[in-house]
């Protein structure tokens, strides 16, 4: 049981570093909160994204 609570606590932090990363590029980027927020929905994707075609 502890084992599956340290994934759980992991996957959750990806989440957020996913989110805080998206939004830090965005807003970089485009100086838009709106996007910054599309970009945060996305995280991950959106990083995957800029690194590859950036």
């Amino acid at each position: 049981m502890a084992k599956n609570r340290g994934v759980k606590e992991s996957v959750r932090g990806g989440i957020t570093l996913g989110t805080a990363l998206a939004v830090t590029i965005s807003w970089s980027v485009n100086k838009s909160i709106i996007w910054a927020i599309i970009h945060g929905i996305f995280s991950w994707f959106y990083v995957i994204y800029y690194a590859l075609f950036y």
